[in-house]
């Protein structure tokens, strides 16, 4: 059994995105060099929301995809599915690579993806853009840009689409 509590709605959703692209806009001084690139699977859709809320204000940026799974320090502990491929549609060496995902819980996920976008190459800087900073850091990272703060406890799960975040909390038989 599980209870279900909806805490953003779409227009949240927008509204957050809308003020994390004048966020990545204002912090690059424009959006010269700038690539969004979404973390699969979660960061790809906010990813090409936040690149076409981006275009719309100021120009369009190049928008691909990574895949971290065979990047994970927790191989064995957990499941790997590999069925999705990293997509970098430009040289990133030099670029401002913003990763881009739907929820930071531990910063695991993060660190695997600095791992991958290095194989593509040299960034001048490595942004970070989440939609949901949930706390329980395991690793030193920190968000660039937030679209909410959101602290849960370790047993709630949070469920992030375009139309809304959901938080899941699990009922605990006794």
């Amino acid at each position: 059994m599980s209870h279900r509590k909806q805490v953003l709605g779409p227009d949240d959703v927008r509204r957050a995105v809308t003020r994390m692209a004048h966020e990545v806009i204002e912090r690059n001084r424009g959006v010269d060099g700038v690539v969004l690139l979404g973390m699969q699977r979660g960061g790809v859709w906010l990813a090409q929301l936040l690149g076409s809320e981006i275009a719309r204000i100021a120009a369009p940026v190049p928008i691909g995809t990574v895949d971290v799974s065979l990047h994970r320090d927790d191989i064995g502990l957990r499941p790997v599915s590999p069925g999705t491929s990293s997509d970098v549609p430009v040289e990133v060496q030099g670029a401002t690579v913003v990763l881009v995902d739907d929820v930071l819980y531990t910063g695991r996920t993060v660190r695997a993806a600095l791992d991958a976008v290095s194989d593509f190459g040299r960034p001048q800087a490595i942004q970070l853009a989440v939609l949901i900073d949930r706390g329980h850091r395991e690793l030193p990272i920190r968000p660039d840009f937030i679209g909410k703060n959101l602290p849960t406890s370790s047993d709630e799960e949070v469920d992030v689409t375009p139309d809304g975040v959901i938080i899941i909390e699990s009922e605990v038989s006794t």
